[in-house]
């Protein structure tokens, strides 16, 4: 090695191990999927500057509804929750067929913005490996149970399926 000392040579190869590395992972980071599909705008940013999705469309036909439990009924915790879907087959998230979508349980709150994934929290419930039912706990009162379906990246179909939004008791 000439004109390197051995501890130089290996800071030397470290570094460029490092930069190599970096640079990978950006790649990856941009090529992911997803990334330029659908992406939110920081806390307290501007929303004219947040990117919109763009929407997988569905069968105007195509129609989302409870199988249990029943609107306006009184319940007891926990509930069986169970999904219907017409016009379009359930497949688990990230699916990109046509035709295809998974649900959302909407739990005491209005739909989100039909251009962006619906986001996932206590009120947006996923059921992105294609499930049809869940019992889910709720406090004693009223509350109100709506169904979004998305498709394989979480956003609402164009145009959206929907269920009605339905009151339950829960005693």
């Amino acid at each position: 090695m000439t004109g390197l000392s051995q501890c130089s040579w290996t800071k030397t190869m470290n570094h460029k191990i490092i930069a190599i590395w970096a640079g990978l992972a950006g790649l990856l980071q941009a090529c992911s999927p997803g990334q330029d599909q659908a992406s939110t705008a920081p806390s307290g940013s501007d929303s004219s500057t947040t990117l919109m999705a763009s929407r997988t469309p569905a069968p105007t036909t195509a129609k989302a509804f409870f199988v249990s439990p029943a609107k306006g009924k009184t319940v007891s915790s926990p509930i069986l929750v169970q999904f219907g879907l017409e016009g379009l087959e359930v497949a688990p998230a990230g699916t990109y067929e046509p035709g295809t979508g998974h649900h959302h349980l909407l739990v005491d709150i209005q739909p989100p913005k039909m251009d962006m994934a619906v986001p996932a929290d206590t009120n947006h419930i996923h059921f992105g490996k294609g499930q049809t039912e869940t019992t889910v706990e709720l406090s004693p009162g009223p509350h109100t149970l709506q169904l979004l379906v998305g498709d394989g990246n979480h956003v609402p179909h164009q145009p959206p399926i929907m269920s009605e939004a339905i009151s339950i008791t829960v005693e």
